[in-house]
């Protein structure tokens, strides 16, 4: 079976409704798919009730049951009756520890290798990569390991900006980019928007929304085109 991921920088862009701007292209990934199961974990515990109730009338619009798995004794069994799974958007640290410790990390990853489409936001999308060391999050909490799911071979980070603050000392998002590039040579960082997706089907990334930034070691980074499709190793599809 062949992979389907649709990997969205974020939810809701300034000024729009919860979920406004990705409904045009994840209606269509849902479609067909009646049952979906629901990962909260990126949210803290009083908030866990109230994500889900945001979330459940955007996809009922769409034709999916909500089954949140924060609510399931067994979730990887819940899991199972699925045939869709999202994971959205909070501090990716707080959602790597519970899905170690539900053992989710390991169960949807192979559901999802086994062809279970996947849908994530934000840290949604930082735990398909191998590790979340390119979230923006602050490690509220220890996580038994940086490793995640590996369902992607290179780093997303999420809500990309070039934008600084005036008057202010931290690093640009380049520079702690170009930080990690320096310990972590063999791996590419793709700089994603928001407003902005990545779709990966059939072995093939499309880029939907916005440009992106690809940073390599060593080398400056490389803008790429809204519409460009890549392999999933983010080399064109056109390279031999």
């Amino acid at each position: 079976m062949t992979m389907e991921l649709l990997l969205l920088s974020n939810s809701t862009l300034p000024g729009e409704p919860f979920f406004q701007w990705p409904k045009p292209h994840v209606a269509p990934f849902l479609q067909g798919k009646k049952r979906m199961a629901f990962v909260p974990f990126a949210a803290t515990e009083d908030y866990l009730d109230t994500y889900v109730e945001r979330v459940t009338p955007i996809f009922g619009e769409m034709g999916c049951e909500v089954v949140s798995l924060h609510k399931e004794s067994d979730p990887a069994l819940a899991l199972a009756s699925c045939d869709v799974v999202a994971i959205g958007g909070g501090n990716s640290f707080l959602l790597l520890r519970s899905l170690y410790r539900t053992g989710l990390i390991k169960a949807i990853a192979n559901r999802v290798k086994d062809g279970m489409p996947y849908l994530g936001w934000s840290a949604g999308s930082n735990v398909t990569c191998p590790t979340i060391m390119t979230t923006n999050d602050m490690p509220i909490v220890e996580p038994p390991s940086m490793k995640a799911m590996h369902l992607i071979p290179f780093q997303i980070n999420p809500h990309y900006t070039e934008a600084t603050i005036p008057g202010h000392g931290g690093e640009s998002r380049d520079q702690r980019i170009a930080e990690y590039l320096a310990l972590n040579p063999q791996m590419k960082v793709v700089g994603l928007r928001e407003g902005s997706l990545l779709h990966l089907r059939d072995g093939q990334l499309a880029l939907r929304g916005k440009d992106m930034k690809l940073f390599r070691a060593g080398t400056e980074a490389e803008v790429v085109a809204d519409g460009t499709m890549l392999r999933s190793d983010l080399r064109s599809v056109n390279a031999h």
